[in-house]
């Protein structure tokens, strides 16, 4: 089964080797046919610490690394400072 992969924006980057990720997904609803919007927050492993909030960041689906850490960054782009 293949892994799971998201993009989003790193909204923290707080913790210690952890990112905080939004990621926003959107559809139409079935009913009203109009287009939602839903996000969510995932952690994510940031081994070294490189990423930082406002970045774009793509994180991959991967074994549990803690309690709510199911994900690592994979790739990222900086966002302009």
């Amino acid at each position: 089964m293949p892994k799971r992969v998201l993009q989003g924006t790193v909204v923290s980057d707080k913790n210690d080797k952890t990112v905080v990720v939004l990621v926003e997904r959107r559809f139409t609803h079935p009913l009203f046919k109009k287009t939602v919007r839903r996000s969510k927050k995932y952690k994510a492993h940031d081994e070294s610490n490189q990423y930082k909030t406002g970045d774009m960041v793509s994180i991959e689906e991967t074994k549990p690394i803690s309690k709510d850490k199911t994900w690592i960054v994979v790739a990222g782009e900086a966002a302009a400072r």
